[in-house]
């Protein structure tokens, strides 16, 4: 007897829905920046779960990504059936906390910037990544930016030669206004020390280099401002400037400034021996490229010197955008950055591997701006940065 055709073709199908991996069921805690993600745009992902204990932002997760399991209390979220990952995008005190709980009650974690803000918490953290064998990933903007995407190819084909110097700034003027809520009251930006919000320039500097920073100079400038005076962190600094030794013995500068006559600006720049880029500056120069090259090509001569003239030209990089699902090809925030993240979380946890911004990476772009405020502190005395290495190899 033969079977009805609908039930061959059914059966056909079986193998390939077998290899669709399940969705990711993702809660998400933090109803500002939280909420400016694209879980619900990503088909590998479901928000089964939102969290914060303000109504307003809380209403806000709900509505962004048509989810009606909402809740108050963190360590509840945790408790939804069925949850696999918790995303922590709280102020960033919180994060290396809630983090370590998320994962030991065994879910895997995506969190806002830093990773932690003392050196204690970043172990924290990776013990906890260690011990229970989740994932984790660091929601850093700037890897995923268009002219850092290009730079990490370039730089990992050889183009840039010798990459010996690089720098990267983020100008925030007018920070001053999120230091204060609507009534007065002081919130976690309150004299924050710019070093230790440095992964926007480090999340530049270390994968485009790829190289560790491993050793640290730096200076801060404050004026005496009662925000500086009075702070939770005793901070007196608006702005620090940290120059680095690489793991290549190669430099780099990194600048966080919160008080400067300057746009806001996230920015960087990488300079070798044959070929540079040079992102944007807020007066409006375009990213550019420039090499060192005769007849349109790199020409090196028989002592290892490239042939040729330095020509200069704007960058025009591609959006990026063919590498992600088409419903997720979307402008977003934070140079396009924020669906590259989403779909890089969801597809290492469907995919059993580790996230590009992995703890490691995380740590690696986080513990230099820690100990580049310590040596601000101590009046720009040179101080080693471990290196807590990568991931372990399959």
């Amino acid at each position: 007897m033969s079977l009805p055709r609908r039930v061959l073709l059914s059966a056909a199908l079986l193998p390939a829905l077998r290899a669709q991996p399940r969705k990711v069921r993702i809660g998400i805690a933090g109803g500002r920046f939280g909420a400016t993600f694209q879980w619900h745009l990503d088909p590998g992902c479901e928000v089964a779960a939102v969290c914060d204990i303000a109504d307003a932002a809380r209403d806000r997760l709900a509505t962004t990504y048509r989810c009606a399991n909402a809740y108050r209390d963190f360590t509840a979220m945790l408790k939804h059936p069925d949850l696999d990952a918790v995303g922590v995008f709280t102020p960033a005190p919180l994060h290396a906390e809630m983090a370590v709980a998320a994962l030991k009650a065994g879910k895997h974690v995506i969190s806002a910037v830093p990773a932690g803000l003392t050196v204690e918490e970043l172990e924290q953290v990776l013990d906890a990544v260690k011990t229970t064998g989740h994932k984790y990933m660091m929601a850093e903007t700037s890897y995923y930016m268009a002219p850092i995407i290009r730079c990490r190819e370039m730089s990992a084909a050889g183009e840039f030669g010798t990459l010996f110097y690089a720098e990267s700034e983020y100008h925030h003027e007018g920070l001053i206004k999120l230091m204060h809520n609507a009534d007065g009251s002081r919130t976690w930006r309150h004299g924050f020390p710019p070093m230790l919000y440095p992964t926007h320039c480090t999340g530049m500097i270390v994968p485009v280099m790829r190289e560790r920073l491993t050793e640290v100079t730096a200076t801060g400038w404050g004026d005496k401002h009662e925000i500086l005076r009075t702070n939770q962190y005793r901070n007196p600094f608006w702005n620090e400037t940290a120059f680095f030794k690489t793991s290549g013995g190669h430099a780099a500068r990194v600048a966080v400034y919160w008080h400067v006559a300057a746009g806001v600006v996230e920015r960087g720049q990488f300079l070798g021996d044959r070929l540079s880029y040079f992102m944007h500056r807020p007066e409006g120069s375009p990213d550019c490229i420039v090499r060192i090259a005769k007849d349109g090509r790199t020409v090196i001569d028989e002592n290892n010197y490239p042939a040729g003239d330095v020509q200069i030209q704007p960058a025009r990089d591609p959006d990026y955008f063919d590498r992600l699902p088409e419903p997720m090809r979307v402008r977003t925030g934070h140079g396009n950055s924020h669906t590259f993240l989403t779909h890089e979380f969801v597809s290492a946890i469907q995919e059993d591997r580790h996230p590009a911004i992995d703890v490691w990476e995380s740590i690696a772009y986080t513990l230099p701006g820690i100990i580049a405020h310590q040596s601000a502190l101590d009046g720009g005395r040179a101080m080693k940065i471990r290196d807590y290495g990568s991931a372990p190899r399959r």
